[in-house]
């Protein structure tokens, strides 16, 4: 006698879960596509779960014990096979559980859209004029047609500047997409925030139709988000335009973009913690489509691929270079001068045409006081967080714990007068409106989101990446606190300057000068030259006699003493070099504490390329053992004994 069996992964983000389960069908669910949703019995907690049809087969041998479905929750298959078998490829990658991957990707279940859905959408596709018009736009890089049209991968070389109103890489991407779609395939692009995603759909609407345009955003509500994840499951092709989810769209695509992956917000901050360019690598892979990395500057990464052959280098054919001016030896000897007399005289000139970009490191009014006497940093005496002031005059309060320090007394000298030692983006707004007289002074920072400025004479004052776009483009450009900036403790602090100042050299206008106020050396030439590729490129062979991403991949392994030692053990039987694993070191609560965290250690494995499925795979299985040894001594701590981060983007102890 012969029985259906479901296999089914479990919604758990338990690891000892993360594989299929067998369970007994009833005849009485009829057909059931797979890839929906059902509820079914977890034994060993006494309760029901969530699941997804993965494989449905059929069983001589009925004598096995197997519990049975409870329900089929709905009929939409929202989990295609292609798109559990890239869940399973990057959380296997990830040392992480397929369903922590999905949980980013199937919205919940919306009952009143689903009902009213119909999977019978029309293809619609852009006309002659609009497509004629995108091509026109893929014509000004070389080679970059033949890339899109015969599913090839390049890092692409971003044409800066305006087109009006609208950053001319929206129109590279919408351009790409449009293509694409009038050959019948569909295109997933990802964009690091909402201001990018908003400016990019202006430029699609341009040109493809607007049915066939599909928004991920958190921002959508609950119905909305899962309408269009519906959209996406139909077969008629569709753009797909979202953040760092968006990668996973269960389209089937014939292209897929991403733009400037050097963007911390591309970094998964939830388990397995992937990197959305990591899972877009994965997905070409596995399906096939033409890769683009588009990006006004070049992250080593994408260089690394670049110069394996792995990417095509595509750049204009006509290349535009924006006016960058470095200061003046002269003016690089008074360091203690903000903005400097170039600087300053370009900017007053710039004001009587149009806006004036200034951007600065920090957001507020002082984000940093010291001792009037003996400029010592000033300190919380609750917690030690650097102590900060809103307005001039204003009682200082603590970054870290938000206290008010209006007795503060210099534990060094004991003076009690504070002097403001660093600029925020309202202080700099206060001393440039006074030296602008008459001019309209703009902050845009996270407390004042602005999202585009006229053509009237302003001053612009923005913190990095939060930059309004100007109509026609700057009239010059201001880049302050590049010094600061540059001293941050991060690997990859050279490629997130030169990125933060591109994206700002972007927004001039043809031919407006953009000063780069006290910074030289490579990240200065970089930008001045715009040979960003060279830059990333000599980062690369500068971290790879010392195994520093991403001429390696790192692991991230923490936990309890003795977990992550019996992890570490495990990987001795992998031919590591001498030297891959540091640590293990103790983890420090935060930086309000001192103290250890109950006694969790973490350690640091170093691992090429050609070893990552044997390190990976190992891991897993240590972190699974833990977590079934855990469950086993219902007696221990509730904290997870081990845990497993891959391919930090600044891995440290």
């Amino acid at each position: 006698m012969t029985r259906r069996i479901a296999r089914v992964l479990l919604d758990s983000p338990l690891p000892q879960l993360d594989r299929l389960f067998d369970y007994v069908l009833p005849g009485e669910f009829g057909d059931v596509p797979i890839g929906v949703r059902v509820r079914v019995p977890l034994r060993t907690a006494g309760r029901m779960v969530d699941a997804y049809v993965v494989e449905i087969a059929e069983e001589d041998d009925a004598s096995r014990p197997l519990s049975t479905v409870d329900s089929v929750v709905s009929q939409v298959p929202v989990l295609p096979e292609r798109l559990y078998r890239l869940a399973r490829r990057v959380a296997d990658r990830a040392a992480g559980s397929a369903s922590d991957i999905l949980r980013l990707v199937i919205p919940k279940r919306q009952v009143r859209v689903e009902k009213a859905w119909q999977a019978d959408a029309v293809a619609a596709t852009p006309g002659e004029e609009s497509t004629a018009r995108a091509d026109a736009v893929l014509d000004e890089y070389d080679g970059l047609r033949a890339v899109i049209d015969e599913g090839g991968r390049a890092a692409v070389e971003a044409i800066p500047g305006m087109n009006h109103a609208a950053p001319r890489w929206t129109q590279l991407l919408a351009a790409a997409a449009t293509r694409m779609l009038a050959s019948g395939a569909s295109t997933i692009i990802a964009v690091p925030d909402h201001r990018d995603l908003d400016r990019l759909l202006a430029a699609l609407e341009e040109l493809a139709p607007a049915e066939s345009i599909v928004r991920y955003d958190s921002r959508q509500t609950n119905p909305d988000r899962y309408r269009g994840f519906l959209r996406t499951l139909e077969e008629a092709p569709c753009i797909v335009v979202g953040n760092r989810s968006a990668v996973y769209a269960p389209v089937r695509a014939g292209l897929v973009a991403i733009w400037d992956d050097g963007d911390p917000l591309y970094s998964e901050p939830l388990a397995p913690y992937v990197h959305s360019r990591d899972a877009m690598l994965l997905r070409q892979e596995q399906e096939g489509s033409a890769l683009l990395f588009a990006g006004h500057t070049r992250t080593s990464d994408v260089e690394r691929l670049v110069q394996l052959g792995w990417l095509t280098d595509v750049r204009a054919a006509r290349r535009v270079l924006p006016r960058v001016i470095l200061s003046s030896p002269q003016e690089m000897e008074q360091p203690a001068q903000r903005v400097h007399s170039g600087a300053f005289v370009a900017a007053r000139k710039a004001t009587e045409e149009g806006p004036v970009l200034v951007q600065v490191a920090r957001p507020g009014f002082a984000p940093t006081l010291v001792c009037a006497e003996c400029r010592a940093p000033a300190r919380c005496a609750h917690c030690g967080g650097p102590l900060g002031a809103s307005h001039r005059g204003a009682v200082p309060v603590c970054g870290w714990c938000g206290r008010s320090a209006g007795a503060w007394k210099c534990p060094s000298c004991s003076s009690a007068q504070l002097r403001l030692a660093a600029s925020g983006s309202e202080r700099t707004a206060d001393e440039l409106g006074r030296a602008f007289p008459g001019v309209r002074v703009i902050v845009a920072d996270g407390a004042h989101p602005v999202e585009a400025v006229s053509a009237k004479p302003a001053l612009v004052v923005a913190t990095r990446g939060a930059e309004p776009i100007a109509d026609g483009g700057y009239r010059a450009v201001l880049l302050l606190d590049g010094v600061r900036m540059l001293q941050a403790p991060d690997l990859r602090i050279g490629e997130s300057c030169l990125r933060w100042w591109s994206n700002a050299a972007a927004l001039a206008a043809p031919g407006a000068p953009i000063h780069l106020v006290g910074v030289d050396g490579p990240t200065g030439r970089a930008l001045a030259t715009w040979t960003q590729p060279g830059y990333a490129r000599a980062e690369l062979e500068s971290r790879a006699p010392l195994h520093l991403p991403p001429a390696t991949r790192v692991a991230l392994v923490e936990g309890q003493p003795a977990s992550v030692s019996r992890a570490l053990e495990v990987l001795e039987e992998i031919p590591l070099p001498p030297g891959a694993v540091l640590g293990p070191v103790p983890i420090d609560v935060g930086p309000a504490s001192a103290t250890h965290d109950d006694g969790r250690v973490r350690a640091l494995v170093r691992f090429e390329y050609a070893a990552g499925t044997a390190v990976t795979s190992r891991l897993r299985g240590a972190v699974v053992a833990e977590a079934v040894k855990r469950r086993r001594g219902r007696g221990q701590s509730n904290r997870i004994p081990l845990s497993v981060r891959l391919d930090m983007l600044d891995p440290e102890l």
